[in-house]
């Protein structure tokens, strides 16, 4: 089979699962194409098989139906040689060093980038930063292992939240009193708790929630 015809089936069957899931949405085609950004017609032209999906618009769909790229490829990835993994997989910057400088934060010095799973970064902003030290050992977070971080301002009770002090980025976990932060470590013995008050609250902020622990092997 030529790698023409193969490519033919590939996206053939590719728009055969985007029916079968946009059928189980009860989505129109019009729907759909609104949720993408596109137009009915193309939605169609992808049904059809009659034109390629790249890879960030087979995401787009995939989200916009609820499924994983993976169950929109199902029975065509032979056709290429695909790895389900590599499209599944997006790349998250690992931050060096947080700043803080006018009251606006700025993730700098990235350091590279992580394929990460897509189902592990749905719905909000990631980033990696890599654990150092000891002081969160008893959490299983070692020196070197790499943290994955979803963007946001504050944690619930208890959470452990990457937290930018002193333009310094540490693991914490938070708890709060009476308006007073309190973030423990994870080996007490060794470390203490630092207080965020109304005196010192402008040095110490909260980057985002730990999600993820990437076993450093």
């Amino acid at each position: 089979m030529s790698n023409k015809k193969d490519s033919k089936l590939f996206y053939f069957m590719v728009g055969k699962n985007i029916k079968k899931y946009r059928d189980i949405r009860k989505y129109s085609l019009q729907t759909l194409g609104d949720k993408v950004g596109v137009t009915k017609k193309t939605i169609q032209r992808y049904e059809n098989g009659e034109i390629k999906i790249d890879v960030d618009r087979l995401s787009e769909i995939a989200d916009a139906l609820n499924v994983e790229v993976s169950q929109l490829i199902e029975g065509a990835e032979t056709f290429l040689g695909v790895d389900v993994n590599d499209l599944d997989m997006i790349k998250v910057p690992i931050v060096g060093t947080v700043s803080c400088g006018n009251g606006t934060l700025a993730f700098e010095n990235i350091e590279g980038h992580e394929d990460t799973p897509r189902s592990w970064v749905k719905g909000g902003e990631f980033f990696y930063v890599r654990a150092q030290g000891d002081s969160m050992v008893n959490a299983r977070i070692h020196n070197g292992d790499l943290l994955l971080i979803r963007k946001q301002e504050d944690v619930e009770e208890g959470e452990i939240a990457a937290v930018l002090i002193d333009e310094k980025v540490y693991l914490k976990r938070v708890f709060k009193n009476d308006g007073i932060m309190v973030l423990q470590s994870e080996n007490p013995e060794k470390y203490g708790p630092i207080f965020r008050t109304e005196e010192n609250e402008s040095n110490i902020k909260i980057l985002g929630k730990l999600k993820k622990i990437v076993i450093d092997m």
